[in-house]
């Protein structure tokens, strides 16, 4: 691998310049995860034929991409340019990705087959555009500093924008979409103008962060060390594992919060104050576990947050229609998946030296490919759970409350709640039984690596 560019940064500068770079980012990607059905069920008013080829196809497209994904991590790793490896990638991914973006949210007025093909096509340029963006920017991480808690402390801050960008989203884009007028046209015009904050928040990172020289030179990735770096990486595919199961219920949660408030809660205005209350929750988790990281252990906050969103669950399948206790449910959730966030983005960091000490090879953006990686399974599998339920219960389609069925609420509330909690609980036993690098364990594995001449102290 090459190495980092020679300058010792400001350690300050990098981590502020790092996180403004997620402000957009989470914009495209929240548009895209969470509301791409919501388009087209609401404002383009698709068929269920076109709906549910839509949804398999995305279901396909996203999970060939998750391994494709491998494949861009070795393209990066093994990039040799002034700028590092990862920063024209970061550049190329961020122009193409917000471009696909707007096409995405675009009506070109055709419809049925040539609809969907057209869609699709569309579809796999921005996956593909976006994970070379991805990838990059998170292998950024791990050349920034060897430190665990500085890490958690830069991921923290970049997911604090992350989440002021994806609640942005969240909370405006129905009123702001209504307040242009609604229909195709509305979307079109928000989808572009957070294309254009992406671009501008990716280049504060490219022009502020700057490299530190952690690890020596090294040849290209052969092409069967590509998979070898993942599949004998076992800590990283227990990793991939158990957050894969995570992200899935945790995304198909959130894909419902707008049917639900529509159909369920009986007043869709209300989704955008409940959204601003879990932004300002996930925010201050974001900025509470740096404090709670000084008191505790990974593990003891894994497993504290994970009985936190649990019981969340639990509460918000059985609250009444009240939603000063729904916004009481939605904080636990949210608090505690922030913390989640952080941590999973260290255990991934750490399998970086993990797999170098192991195998013999640093592979920054390989391993961080996993990252992409779960979250394309995850969000894949929720807009596919998302879509069969609107189809199997009736919401796609209906235009008011009185058009669902109380057995059509009801499948919703347990695709919503139940369904996703069960997979969680699945994710942390998995995690709890196979994941082995606590801090103990990577300090061994620093110390060992730099005594093998590996890393270096800078």
């Amino acid at each position: 691998m090459t190495a980092p560019l020679a300058a010792v940064p400001n350690v300050r500068s990098n981590r502020w310049s790092f996180a403004i770079g997620t402000l957009g980012r989470d914009m495209v990607y929240a548009l895209q995860s969470m509301f791409l059905v919501v388009y087209l069920t609401e404002a383009m008013h698709v068929s269920n034929w076109v709906l549910g080829t839509i949804t398999i196809g995305i279901l396909v497209i996203r999970i060939l991409d998750s391994f494709n994904d491998l494949l861009i991590g070795a393209i990066v790793d093994n990039t040799r340019t002034r700028w590092g490896p990862y920063k024209p990638w970061i550049l190329a991914g961020v122009l193409v990705s917000a471009a696909m973006t707007v096409v995405l949210f675009h009506d070109f007025g055709l419809s049925d087959a040539a609809f969907v093909v057209a869609f699709c096509f569309t579809y796999v340029l921005w996956t593909i555009s976006f994970s070379f963006n991805d990838i990059p920017y998170w292998s950024l991480v791990p050349a920034l500093s060897l430190d665990q808690k500085e890490r958690e402390r830069m991921s923290s801050l970049a997911k604090v924008f992350a989440t002021i960008g994806l609640f942005t989203v969240v909370v405006g884009v129905i009123p702001i979409t209504n307040a242009l007028g609604g229909g195709v046209p509305a979307w079109t015009t928000f989808a572009a103008a957070i294309g254009v904050l992406m671009v501008l928040g990716q280049l504060v990172t490219l022009f502020g962060v700057r490299q530190e020289r952690l690890f020596v030179p090294r040849e290209h990735l052969r092409p069967r060390e590509i998979f070898a770096a993942v599949l004998r990486n076992d800590q990283l595919l227990w990793t991939a594992f158990a957050m894969a199961l995570f992200q899935t219920g945790y995304v198909t949660t959130t894909s419902f919060g707008v049917y639900f408030f529509k159909y369920a809660y009986g007043d869709e205005t209300m989704y955008s104050p409940f959204a601003a209350v879990l932004g300002l929750g996930m925010i201050l988790g974001f900025v509470l576990f740096p404090i709670a990281r000084r008191r505790f252990t990974r593990k003891q906050l894994y497993t504290g947050s994970m009985a936190t969103i649990v019981a969340a669950y639990g509460l918000f399948f059985f609250s009444p229609m009240n939603i000063v206790l729904l916004c009481l449910c939605g904080l636990m959730l949210f608090i505690a998946d922030s913390f989640i966030v952080i941590l999973m983005i260290g255990f991934i960091t750490d399998c970086v030296e993990y797999g170098q000490w192991k195998l013999g090879h640093r592979n920054n953006a390989v391993t961080f490919a996993v990252q992409p990686f779960i979250n394309q399974v995850g969000g894949a599998l929720a807009q596919a759970i998302l879509g069969v339920t609107l189809i199997l219960t009736g919401i796609n389609g209906a235009r008011t409350p009185a058009d669902v069925t109380p057995a059509g609420l009801w499948g919703m509330k347990v695709m919503m709640m139940v369904f996703p909690a069960v997979l969680i609980v699945a994710s942390y036993l998995i995690y709890r039984k196979m994941f082995v690098i606590d801090e103990a364990m990577h300090a061994r594995i620093v110390a060992d690596l730099k005594e093998r001449g590996e890393l270096t102290d800078a």
